[in-house]
């Protein structure tokens, strides 16, 4: 994309995904010829706050539904997409992708292929998925599918449908599993704990905060060992606010989430989690 195909719709994407002023975004798009994430990255060099909607930033239509088997220890989480509010809020259309979710978990089915074999009344979901999409007039399909396995697994659904969480726990949490799993709805973390944060997402962080210090006018000439340990602060600070067991617990903000673990069980740990909002 060049400058000149940048338009005010791309801009205020940017400004809506990130709450940068107008001008600031059409110059960071300017500055990495348009690439969406490159902009978000661009602002936060310059110092920007902003705001974090990872998964939520480019929200398309559609339902999202989260279901663990009777014994909790299976879980999927779905999308079925469409194209209009319209039709993501039709009870029909809300009644036919919980359907999808019940034979998925039903059947047992491990990802998208199975699943759009899978028969209800005896048609294949592949068949019921274009059938609806004559009958409405919209593109729809499954444009996310996710299973968690363990001993024991939290489901929950939050926002009429807009956002589905999956915990998985090394036993059973009926007391905190839907606690938890409201939190990562909330708070978006990126993972469990900071040895389970991809090592390309803690890169890109490092590169974002050491080039923020190095651009501090206070900070010109000082050793590259002194900004490595200053980024390393910000590393750690980024960890607490992003990772799921350091985030303060929504519930009571006086201990962290993993601190509200323990205190219903010393032993029970989370052992990973999907969350999955419309757009991703």
């Amino acid at each position: 994309m060049s400058t000149a195909t940048i338009t005010a719709q791309d801009i205020n994407k940017l400004r809506q995904a990130t709450g940068a002023g107008m001008m600031d975004c059409r110059k960071a798009l300017v500055e990495t010829n348009g690439d969406f994430e490159g902009a978000i990255d661009w602002l936060r060099k310059q110092g920007q706050k902003v705001a974090a909607k990872r998964s939520d930033r480019e929200a398309k239509e559609g339902v999202v539904v989260a279901r663990t088997t009777f014994d909790n220890k299976t879980g999927i989480v779905l999308t079925i997409s469409c194209e209009t509010d319209f039709v993501s809020k039709n009870a029909d259309f809300v009644a036919f992708a919980t359907s999808i979710a019940d034979a998925a978990i039903a059947n047992n089915v491990k990802n998208v292929e199975e699943l759009n074999e899978v028969t209800i009344n005896g048609t294949k979901v592949s068949e019921l998925i274009d059938d609806k999409l004559t009958s409405i007039s919209e593109k729809i399909g499954i444009s996310r599918f996710e299973r968690v396995e363990a001993p024991y697994v939290t489901s929950y659904i939050h926002g009429a449908y807009r956002l589905g969480v999956l915990v998985a726990f090394n036993k059973t949490a009926e007391e905190a599993g839907k606690d938890i799993a409201m939190q990562i709805a909330a708070m978006n973390p990126v993972a469990v704990d900071p040895t389970k944060v991809p090592a390309e997402t803690v890169e890109r962080e490092r590169a974002i905060v050491t080039e923020q210090i190095a651009a501090d006018p206070k900070m010109a000439g000082k050793p590259s060992e002194m900004i490595a340990k200053i980024a390393d602060g910000k590393l750690n600070a980024f960890f607490k606010e992003q990772t799921l067991l350091a985030q303060p617990y929504v519930k009571d903000n006086s201990k962290s989430v993993g601190e509200f673990l323990k205190s219903i069980d010393g032993e029970l740990e989370v052992v990973e989690f999907r969350r999955v909002a419309l757009g991703q």
